[in-house]
């Protein structure tokens, strides 16, 4: 950006002072249907033991239920990506949520593993279609001086879902069993769909709320508000650039540790550190609560330390791979809480890093078919991670020992692929 943009755009903020913009309810919306994608996946991970003992599966049949939303939602993140593109994100994000929702109550009536893992690969396909288009949606919205903590702003949801979601799953189990757990959560997103539709628009400038010094601002930050006039990035294009894969494969490791971390936590509580369904409710809700403070903590520098967040990745990545050792090692069960708290908050504080890095290295244009070939990579994590954990558990006798090491050299290899990353390096379209 040259001087005078810089000083039309401080002028911009000047004038705007601290007053409620569009972006900051579109981002309200979009953290919304994030929240409840989450706390409909994760919900799963404290059922399982439940839904193992009705349909009598083993931790290793377990696992594929997590892998079939994980197969769903990972097969259709460049689908989405390529459908935000090319149709606009309000109506991807609208129809996504609205069915997965619909496969979320279903979940509840399923009394047989088939059908099972049928349901939750349909709800994993609704999923899949959603994270690009929210994404795009940011990148358009937000001038880039924001962006990284938009990005945490709604990355919180990956640690406040899990933490909500064992606390309303403990409770609704405990009163009325696994079932109805999944038929209720499913309801509220069809609510949050409708709004999306109504409230949206692809194009900033399209908004009726849309005031001219937002618009301003944004064309001062270098935003192209005409781009639906111009011709398509071919797919191949996209492809060949080297910064994607790069980023693509250190959110594949990265997420080989969330999903792990995630979706076994519950069951190490109650197995290993032999906690009630209660107080693993509480206590597995508490380190990705730490995780939801790293999470914003990491956005804010994100955006103040544009320069460093690769370092800060990096750094961040192996402090929380170092406590995530010190969780299964320590004999005492609350010490094992504590580290598991440090380690949630460092690994996702490097999170907000990863998301800040991308939003800088990928423009607008291609922000859906680009972050989602990214989040391809992550959730084809989700779905290795479950299976080969639960094989690892079981092969070792219940010890869960190999499946942190596993986690910890995940997240450390992901460090190391960061430090492959140039500073200055911007996808060309």
């Amino acid at each position: 950006m040259n001087s005078s943009n810089d000083v039309t755009a401080g002028a911009l903020a000047a004038s705007q002072g601290k007053t409620w913009k569009v972006r900051y309810s579109v981002l309200l919306l979009i953290w919304l249907g994030w929240l409840f994608s989450f706390l409909d996946r994760m919900v799963m991970s404290v059922s399982l033991p439940f839904i193992g003992k009705d349909l009598n599966i083993d931790t290793t049949e377990q696992g594929l239920i997590i892998s079939a939303f994980f197969i769903g939602y990972a097969a259709f993140q460049i689908p989405g990506g390529w459908l935000a593109d090319k149709f606009g994100p309000r109506k991807v994000m609208s129809i996504a949520i609205t069915w997965w929702s619909i496969f979320t109550s279903l979940t509840g009536f399923v009394l047989t593993l088939p059908f099972m893992l049928v349901i939750r690969f349909l709800f994993g396909v609704g999923e899949g279609c959603f994270p690009a288009a929210s994404w795009k949606t940011i990148s358009a919205y937000f001038p880039s001086k924001e962006r990284g903590r938009a990005t945490a702003i709604q990355s919180s949801v990956n640690t406040l879902g899990p933490a909500l979601a064992v606390i309303v799953a403990a409770g609704i189990i405990g009163a009325f069993g696994w079932h109805t757990v999944f038929i209720a959560l499913g309801i509220p997103g069809l609510l949050i769909a409708v709004t999306m539709y109504w409230y949206f628009r692809d194009n900033p400038k399209d908004h009726p709320a849309m005031s001219q010094q937002e618009i301003d601002e944004l064309v001062a930050d270098g935003a192209n508000l005409t781009a639906s006039q111009e011709a398509p990035t071919p797919f191949m294009k996209i492809l060949t650039q080297p910064v994607l894969w790069q980023m693509a494969a250190i959110w594949f490791l990265f997420d080989i540790t969330f999903w792990g971390f995630s979706s076994w936590l519950p069951s190490y509580l109650m197995k290993v550190r032999e906690f009630s369904l209660a107080k693993t409710g509480v206590m597995a809700a508490i380190p990705f609560l730490c995780g939801t403070v790293g999470t914003l903590l990491g956005g804010y520098f994100s955006d103040k330390l544009k320069s460093q967040r690769k370092w800060l990745y990096v750094a961040t990545s192996v402090i929380s791979a170092g406590f995530l050792y010190m969780t299964y090692s320590v004999e005492d069960a609350n010490s094992a809480v504590m580290f598991q708290c440090i380690s949630s908050f460092f690994m996702f504080f490097a999170m907000a890093m990863f998301w800040g890095i991308l939003m800088d290295h990928i423009p607008t244009k291609i922000m859906g078919r680009a972050s989602g070939i990214v989040n391809f990579g992550g959730q084809m994590a989700g779905v290795v991670s479950p299976p080969i954990m639960g094989f690892l558990i079981q092969s070792s006798g219940g010890s869960y020992n190999s499946a942190f090491i596993f986690m910890i050299v995940a997240l450390v290899a992901s460090a190391a692929v960061t430090m492959t990353l140039k500073s200055d390096t911007r996808a060309q379209v």
